[in-house]
């Protein structure tokens, strides 16, 4: 575990400034659709689980009456706090932790979420189970995640090329499987939304660190995906580029 915290560390280390300004990572629309999605309102709090550079939290800080970030790596909260700030946010707290325990009560928060991050958990049922543990009954837990193709061998391909991309990725899961956490830790089933996350590779690859010659990798492994589809993104060329979309599932259950 720690040898992967590392991994982690090391990479939204760098990745803090470009990952938070990345176009589909700040796209304003999906990070509403979010807050929307959980049906956000004055008098709740929330609670953003591996929040990144924050992008979340505010979004909810706009509606709820307090929003909390937590994240394992320092500069990401750094960001965040510099994000915050630069949209005269008051009513937002950030937290540098783990989140297998969360260090807070049982009970503690009426929303609690986590977007793009369940892919890079060893024990996302862990994760799922703690963000159950501090959402009071009656409120609401939210999961917005890249999933796999239910074909295994796309499947493998899609989760080799985005370990190659980004080495602190573990598995992305498929949308059933992932649906299937929240039974496992004692949630309903989740309402599911469906949506695309719209990229294009160098853009992805500048903002990203593989290690020495695995972008070479992803550039062939995309390139060789163009005539079958071979990791279920949709991988297509548009003049000289290739652009791509990772499938993503939004699921919100009430606890």
């Amino acid at each position: 575990m720690s040898d992967h915290h590392d991994l982690i560390r090391d990479q939204f280390t760098r990745q803090a400034v470009p990952f938070s300004t990345a176009p589909a990572i700040a796209d304003e629309a999906m990070l509403q659709a979010l807050v929307e999605a959980t049906g956000a309102g004055p008098d709740d709090t929330s609670l953003d689980v591996a929040c990144g550079p924050g992008l979340v939290v505010c979004a909810f800080a706009g509606v709820v009456r307090h929003a909390t970030g937590i994240d394992l790596t320092p500069a990401m909260i750094e960001r965040a706090r510099q994000l915050a700030s630069e949209r005269a946010l008051a009513n937002v707290t950030w937290r540098v932790g783990d989140v297998v325990p969360l260090p807070w009560p049982d009970s503690s928060f009426s929303i609690v979420t986590s977007r793009y991050a369940f892919h890079h958990f060893q024990e996302p049922a862990a994760v799922l189970a703690e963000m159950r543990r501090v959402c009071r009954p009656g409120g609401v837990v939210a999961v917005m995640d890249l999933t796999s193709s239910p074909e295994p061998a796309r499947a493998q391909k899609m989760n080799r090329m985005a370990k190659l991309l980004d080495p602190s990725h573990v598995w992305a899961l498929t949308p059933a499987d992932l649906e299937a956490l929240f039974g496992q830790v004692g949630l309903p089933a989740p309402q599911s939304a469906r949506h695309r996350l719209e990229v294009e590779l160098e853009g992805v690859l500048a903002r990203s660190f593989p290690n020495p010659g695995d972008d070479d990798v992803v550039r062939r492994m995309f390139a060789e995906s163009l005539s079958d589809d071979a990791m279920a993104l949709d991988a297509r060329r548009v003049g000289e580029r290739i652009r791509f979309a990772y499938p993503v599932v939004t699921l919100v259950a009430r606890r």
